[in-house]
């Protein structure tokens, strides 16, 4: 099969690089210099938009912010309605979606303007997380209210574009769920995986090392089943859970979700038979979706470095994954992902190499 992704970072690459190993061809597009390129090498094509999507036999992406001319090219070309996923380039339709399908959230509403926004803060009861209903992410875009705020310092930060504001949970700990949905309405899901996060950015994942309460997964697998049959979606869609209560009273409260492959399924490349890109390619290609095995791992992120320490590209229990892109602070430029052996070990290697491999400011 050929297929062309939107997109030509380190998610595109990756996703390409697993396409041929699968047997397919695939092309790159660029969003950044609307151009044409091979996988890895970077160089232009002589190719438009045009004859790679004539080119394509499928065409998927990379990232879901797709430019509105590229969705009405290659309309035909996507396994599912492409504005179904534009449409949750914003907050307050993702949040919509959640409440259609029934899966639980924090309560939210809306704002326009500062105005708005102020209205919302004087009644506040409680503390609130403020999102720009578009843009922003790694904590971009996000600001938090406390009763010892003042609204109108904040409303006029904050509201100079519409957004959301949502109740601030109180939560054990961040969880995410990296699955795919092929056309027919088959799913394989990985099991939750913690999430550390460092200054709103992904610090490390921990990968097939925290015990899963089967409940939750239950409820996690629910949650995407509702979300992707909603959208007739097909591919690798990550769901970010907050996990609310402890022991039996614990439960998922959905956070965010990601219509592509995803950062927190990164450690799949190591600790699972088949990846997340795998995943995807087997989906967008028809191909059966696999029974999982599953090895203990720790994604690292690399952020803002220069380069990834040549003790970690050596050593045994390390894969090192380096994207080729200028650093600079808050940046992901890399991540390494560590065979472990326990929760101890894992973060015994957090300790040592996350303040070296990360520059968050």
């Amino acid at each position: 099969m050929k297929i062309l992704f939107i997109g030509d970072g380190q998610l595109g690459q990756m996703l390409g690089a697993s396409a041929i190993s699968h047997g397919h061809e695939c092309l790159l597009f660029s969003t950044r210099t609307n151009t044409v390129k091979p996988l890895s090498a970077q160089i232009d094509l002589s190719m438009t938009l045009a004859e790679a999507i004539a080119w394509a036999d499928t065409v998927s992406w990379e990232h879901e912010d797709i430019p509105a001319d590229i969705l009405a090219a290659a309309h035909d070309k996507f396994l599912m309605d492409p504005a179904r996923i534009k449409s949750l380039t914003d907050r307050r339709a993702e949040k919509k979606l959640f409440d259609d399908c029934r899966v639980p959230t924090s309560p939210w509403q809306t704002y326009r303007t500062a105005d708005e926004l102020k209205k919302i803060l004087d009644n506040a009861e409680q503390p609130l997380v403020l999102k720009a209903a578009r843009g922003g992410y790694d904590g971009k875009g996000q600001w938090r209210f406390s009763m010892a705020d003042s609204p109108q310092e904040l409303a006029q930060q904050a509201g100079q574009a519409p957004g959301i504001a949502e109740h601030m949970i109180p939560f054990e700990r961040e969880v995410s769920l990296v699955g795919a949905r092929s056309k027919d309405g088959s799913i394989c899901c990985y099991p939750l995986i913690t999430n550390v996060h460092d200054r709103g950015i992904l610090s490390y994942s921990l990968g097939a090392i925290d015990p899963v309460d089967p409940a939750l997964q239950q409820q996690a697998e629910e949650c995407f089943r509702r979300l992707t049959d909603a959208l007739h979606y097909v591919g690798v869609l990550a769901i970010e859970f907050f996990v609310v209560g402890t022991d039996n009273e614990a439960t998922l409260l959905v956070n965010e979700i990601a219509p592509r492959v995803h950062n927190s399924g990164h450690w799949t490349m190591t600790g699972a038979n088949t990846s997340q890109f795998d995943l995807h390619i087997r989906a967008l290609t028809g191909m059966p979706l696999p029974l999982l095995r599953l090895e203990p791992t720790v994604m690292i992120n690399v952020i803002g470095a220069e380069q990834i320490p040549a003790g970690l590209w050596h050593h045994a229990d390390t894969d090192c994954h380096w994207y080729n892109k200028e650093p600079r602070p808050g940046r992901k430029v890399g991540h390494v992902n560590i065979r472990t052996a326990n929760r101890d070990t894992a973060l015994t290697w957090v300790a040592q190499w996350a303040e070296k491999l990360q520059v968050l400011a």
